[in-house]
C-alpha cells in the first residue's frame, strides 16, 4: 500500500461517510450532540483538499497530514480521537514509501491503541473501540492464517460491523453519551459506526470483491 492507493482509502472513507452522514447525525442525536456525520464530513472533505494540495512522499506523511487536517477540522470527541487514531497510524508506519499487509495492520493496531489510550475506552464501553478491536483482532487472526490482505480485510469489516451493532443494548460509559445513563441502552453508537464504515474502505478499496455491509441502512431501528 503506497501514498496513492491510501489516499484511494481516505476517498472512499469520505464517500461512505457522505453517503451515510444523515445516518451518522441521526444516531448522535439520540445519545451525543447531533454532529457526528455533519463534523466527519466537513473534516475528510478537507483532509482530501489538503492531499490534493500538498500531496505527501511518504506513507508516515500522508497519516500525519490526515491527523493534523482531522484535528484542526473536527470538533469534539470525534476529531481528537481520529486524529489521534491516525498519529499513531503514521508513527507505526515510519518514513516508508508503502506498507505490506502485516504493516498496515501493525499500524491499525497502534492507531486503535491511540484511541483506547485517549479516550481510557475498552470494548464494552460504547465507542468506536468496540467496532475497531473486533476488527482489528479478525485482521491480525486472518493474516496470521495465512489470508491475503484482501479477505483479511473483509473478515475485519464484517468483524466492525458486528462490533458496531453489539453497541446497541450497551450501556454508555464513556463520552457524552455516559451522562444519559441507561437511557443510552437501545441506541447505535456513531462512533463505532463511522470506525466500522472506515474499515469497510479498506476492505472495499484493497479487497477483492468489494465489501458490501448487508447489514448496513439509513435508518434505525
Amino acid at each position: 500500500m503506497d501514498v496513492p492507493s491510501l489516499t484511494r482509502w481516505i476517498q472512499e472513507f469520505h464517500r461512505a461517510i457522505a453517503v451515510h452522514k444523515a445516518l451518522l447525525t441521526q444516531l448522535d442525536s439520540a445519545i451525543g450532540d447531533a454532529d457526528h456525520g455533519i463534523n466527519l464530513d466537513r473534516g475528510v472533505q478537507a483532509v482530501l483538499a489538503a492531499l490534493d494540495t500538498h500531496p505527501p512522499a511518504q506513507v508516515c506523511e500522508l497519516l500525519r497530514d490526515v491527523a493534523t487536517t482531522v484535528l484542526s477540522a473536527v470538533g469534539g470527541a470525534s476529531g481528537a480521537l481520529y486524529g489521534t487514531f491516525f498519529l499513531r497510524m503514521a508513527t507505526a508506519a515510519g518514513p516508508q514509501p508503502a506498507l505490506g499487509g502485516v504493516a498496515f495492520a501493525q499500524a491499525l493496531r497502534a492507531g486503535l491503541q491511540g484511541v483506547a489510550q485517549r479516550g481510557k475506552a475498552v470494548v464494552g464501553d460504547k465507542t468506536m473501540v468496540d467496532a475497531l478491536a473486533p476488527a482489528l483482532d479478525a485482521l491480525d487472526a486472518a493474516l496470521a492464517e495465512g489470508a491475503g490482505l484482501g479477505p483479511a480485510l473483509h473478515r475485519a469489516a464484517v468483524a466492525a460491523q458486528a462490533g458496531r451493532d453489539a453497541t446497541v443494548p450497551m450501556l454508555a460509559r464513556k463520552g457524552r453519551a455516559s451522562f444519559l445513563g441507561e437511557r443510552s441502552i437501545g441506541h447505535q453508537d456513531p462512533g463505532a459506526t463511522s470506525a466500522a464504515l472506515l474499515i469497510a474502505a479498506a476492505a472495499t478499496v484493497f479487497g477483492d470483491p468489494v465489501f458490501a455491509d448487508p447489514g448496513f441502512t439509513d435508518t434505525v431501528g
